[in-house]
């Protein structure tokens, strides 16, 4: 793409955002004070899928991958033991294996280093993208500033993270380490057990990412944008405009946005989209009316999953399962779920609670893809964040906004090119 200093003129045909997660809404809300005529476009409607069930941790340090060095290693004890974070749909392996091959290669030294490197500009003032996107909107509410906790059952354990921990420091991340009694100085809920924590400041959560994404909406709507509940089955690029073959007939857009998270990659392809996406599901149970509720996101790194006070309860979330788009949930997880917070808060009760299950878009080196199609001018690309996309979401919707007005963004966009 060309540097473009000025804006694109508008037209009367409206950007068509396909996708009303947290990324699609933050592209509206910026092309909006840009000054473009702006369409939602969502089978399900804004903040219900994969936006809805995160661990509403706005996690800035989180640049390091799933799949590091000595992944190979880890992932039998990973798969096979009781507490073990991943989980597969043993028939769904064959399938899996053409993203699957290519996401454990990506786990070397240097590949990682690249993943960081490019994960740290969408990430790092992720916080303020989220204050700035929300202003003016009652969506603001759902947010805070907060520190993150990761925590250890010894300092041995956290010795052994030394590779990701060296990565977050070399990308400008600080942290207190603590030790013994100094963890419940913070966090007296936390069990004795874990004897090392780690305590990042400058982060932030969202206590309800469903109603924080749909406020977000809201306030968009009310602004002007146009919101259609439908599903889009192609897009087809031609001289009057991008012409999307939706469920309710034609629409006819200036430009369009793919933002689908794990459902992108079909609509994309037809694109010159080339990186392998795959759904990584994901994960909760929220304990309504606990008897104990952290004043923080903490990560258990034993279990690797996160709790984080919400609310409407204490949310946990977390876990890695590959098993594809359609197939009913697992127990395994929830178990796993109900296990560790047990040994994080040995002392919480609570009433009830709510499962939920939903699709992380995994590409497989680990980076999003972002950016335009580079075989059609007028559409664009906005998915693949796995762990990261309510983090990144607002970063993410102003730089694909600031595209389609013709500006160029502050930040390299290579490494998320569609076609690497």
């Amino acid at each position: 793409m060309s540097e473009v200093n000025v804006l694109k003129p508008n037209s009367d045909k409206p950007v068509a955002i396909i996708g009303a997660g947290i990324v699609g809404v933050s592209c509206a809300i910026h092309l909006q004070r840009l000054g473009k005529k702006v369409m939602l476009i969502d089978r399900e409607g804004p903040g219900e899928g994969t936006s809805y069930g995160n661990a509403g941790v706005l996690a800035c340090c989180s640049i390091v991958p799933v799949v590091t060095p000595g992944i190979m290693l880890k992932a039998p004890k990973m798969l096979f033991s009781q507490d073990g974070p991943l989980f597969l749909k043993w028939g769904y392996v064959p399938k899996l294996m053409k993203f699957l091959i290519p996401y454990l290669r990506a786990s070397k030294a240097e590949t990682v280093e690249h993943i960081a490197k490019n994960l740290t500009p969408l990430l790092a003032d992720s916080v303020d993208e989220h204050f700035n996107v929300s202003e003016g909107s009652p969506a603001r509410k759902w947010l805070k500033k907060s520190p993150y906790m990761f925590v250890y059952k010894s300092r041995a354990a956290y010795d052994a993270d030394s590779f990701a921990w060296n990565l977050r420091k070399k990308h400008g991340f600080e942290w207190e380490v603590l030790e013994g009694d100094d963890i419940q100085k913070y966090e007296p809920s936390i069990s004795r057990s874990y004897k090392c924590a780690v305590l990042l400041q400058e982060h932030g959560m969202i206590s309800n990412p469903g109603e924080y994404v749909k406020d977000l909406a809201k306030t968009a709507i009310s602004e002007g944008v146009e919101m259609r509940i439908t599903g889009v089955n192609d897009i087809q690029q031609t001289e009057r405009g991008v012409v999307l073959k939706t469920e309710d007939g034609d629409i006819i857009a200036e430009a369009a946005v793919i933002a689908t998270g794990a459902w992108s990659a079909a609509l994309a392809k037809g694109h010159g989209a080339k990186v392998p996406l795959e759904t990584e599901r994901g994960y909760h149970i929220v304990l309504e009316e606990p008897s104990v509720q952290p004043t923080m996101p903490i990560m258990d790194t034993t279990r690797k999953f996160v709790t984080t006070p919400m609310s409407n309860g204490l949310r946990l979330a977390g876990i890695v399962e590959f098993g594809g788009l359609t197939a009913p949930p697992s127990k395994g997880p929830f178990e796993l779920l109900l296990r560790g917070v047990n040994a994080l808060l040995p002392d919480c009760t609570y009433k009830s609670k709510q499962t939920w299950m939903g699709h992380r878009p995994a590409t497989a080196d680990s980076l999003p893809v972002i950016g335009r199609s580079p075989t059609s001018d007028d559409v664009y690309f906005g998915y693949g964040h796995h762990h990261v996309g309510l983090t990144a979401g607002p970063k993410t919707g102003r730089l694909l906004a600031e595209m389609v007005a013709g500006l160029q963004p502050n930040i390299d966009l290579h490494a998320y090119r569609a076609n690497r």
